[in-house]
C-alpha cells in the first residue's frame, strides 16, 4: 500500500490586514509553489464582487467549502472582536 498523506490542517500564520501586501505575500508563495489553489472573495469599488476558486480548491470542491466555512467562522470572530 502506498504512504499516507497528512491531512490538511488550518495554520494560525496571520497574513497582513493590508490589501496589498496580503495578496503580495500570497503571490510570492504560489510563485515558490507553494500554494496549490485559493477560494477567494474580493471587494471592489462601485459595490461589486467576485467570489471564485482556482487550482486545487476548485478541483476539491468539498475541501474548498470546508476552508470557506472556516473564513465565515474567522469573519465571525473579527466582527465579535470589534463588537466587544
Amino acid at each position: 500500500m502506498g504512504t499516507k498523506k497528512e491531512p490538511f490542517r488550518l495554520v494560525r500564520d496571520p497574513l497582513s490586514c493590508d490589501t496589498i501586501e496580503c495578496l503580495q505575500r500570497l503571490l510570492a508563495d504560489a510563485e515558490h509553489g507553494q500554494i496549490l489553489g485559493i477560494a477567494y472573495a474580493a471587494m471592489y469599488k462601485g459595490r461589486e464582487y467576485v467570489v471564485g476558486a482556482t487550482g486545487e480548491a476548485r478541483r476539491s470542491t468539498t475541501f474548498a467549502r470546508g476552508m470557506v466555512d472556516d473564513l465565515h467562522d474567522e469573519l465571525r470572530d473579527i466582527r465579535d472582536r470589534s463588537v466587544s
